[in-house]
């Protein structure tokens, strides 16, 4: 029998040889197996004078500060968060993956292959103890898409950085931790399978009728105007085609562009009126659902990817796979997405 060695690095990336994804064994974080019985409790509301997120003296020192919507110089409060904050991103202090000089990859058995889970694991935390992305204003809302472009810029020229992870959990059901609204950033040497599969079938499609099939797919949507649920100069949100959920809203951009980091100041502030009006829309017709949304953008592995489109996608929990979906991995939407984009469309906000 081969002797198992102790992998003394607390987070580790195992290679599924069936399915070809990576998986994260985070056992940084991780709990005494007993504790898994432990029947879940609901998530109780926590006061603001015992949030973490609202006793930011707590925190570990931040990567980023803003002040209504002013980047902080860091050095002038001896790296401390100031009291004027407004976003601040902190280092999350149960992380995922850490940094580290040496990927470390090793093979199981010559038959599994892992690598130490090398990465960032920061937090981006609003001010406002209660309000999210739906209740925002204009200016906090371009604030906050400031904040993800500043630390993706700054994240990505760090070492073992090939794709960045920009994603929000709001609500129990969503995997919320803690109540205080807040975004996750992760970054990782790897490129995630879902998003790799989108870039192979992309670039057979550009290399087949040369033209990228997000934009042909945003201009009949445009035309259709069926499951569009909101529109400005520069984005457009839709309920997609084929949603993966009921009144799932995926916002892109309309002129093809690549790279989330390189949007422009004006394309912020209409990505940003399109964030805000899609979860306020969300919100009110749905009555504050608990949902995800993340970042899909062409990777910073220094290849060349001129045939992706960005685009946010956020996923309301309107129902929980079973069985059926865990297996096949084949989602059941409940509602057809032109009946769902016209029902978000008739919500005023």
């Amino acid at each position: 029998m081969e002797k198992e060695e102790s992998n003394p690095f607390p987070s580790q990336l195992r290679y599924d040889l069936v399915s070809k994804d990576w998986v994260i064994i985070a056992t940084g974080r991780a709990k005494k197996p007993q504790l898994f019985k432990q029947a879940r409790k609901p998530q109780q509301a926590v006061r603001r004078k015992d949030c973490p997120f609202c006793k930011t003296e707590t925190q570990l020192l931040p990567t980023l500060v803003f002040s209504n919507g002013k980047r902080q110089d860091l050095k002038k409060n001896n790296g401390k968060i100031p009291k004027n904050w407004t976003t601040v991103v902190i280092p999350n202090k149960y992380p995922a993956l850490l940094p580290h000089p040496d990927l470390g990859k090793k093979m199981e058995g010559g038959l599994y292959q892992t690598m130490n889970a090398v990465g960032f694991h920061e937090v981006v935390v609003t001010r406002n103890h209660q309000k999210t992305m739906a209740k925002f204003s204009l200016k906090e809302a371009k604030e906050l898409m400031d904040v993800y472009q500043a630390r993706y810029l700054d994240l990505m020229k760090k070492k073992f950085v090939n794709y960045i992870s920009i994603f929000h959990n709001h609500g129990q059901a969503a995997g919320a931790s803690i109540e205080h609204p807040h975004s996750q950033i992760i970054t990782t040497p790897l490129i995630d399978s879902d998003l790799n599969k989108a870039l192979i079938n992309g670039h057979r499609y550009f290399k087949k009728f040369k033209e990228c099939i997000y934009c042909r797919m945003n201009r009949w949507e445009i035309r259709a105007k069926k499951r569009i649920i909101f529109e400005n100069k520069n984005f457009i949100a839709v309920c997609p085609f084929a949603s993966k959920a009921a009144f799932q809203v995926i916002i892109s951009p309309k002129k093809h562009l690549s790279y989330f980091e390189r949007i422009t100041e004006k394309e912020k502030i209409d990505l940003a009126d399109a964030f805000r009006t899609a979860c306020a829309k969300l919100e009110k017709g749905l009555n504050s659902p608990a949902y995800n949304f993340y970042l899909h953008t062409a990777p910073c592995d220094r290849k060349k990817y001129p045939f992706y489109h960005w685009h946010w996608t956020i996923i309301p929990k309107t129902s929980t796979w079973a069985g059926f979906e865990i297996g096949t991995r084949i989602e059941i939407s409940t509602i057809e997405p032109e009946k769902a984009a016209q029902y978000l469309r008739e919500q005023r906000t």
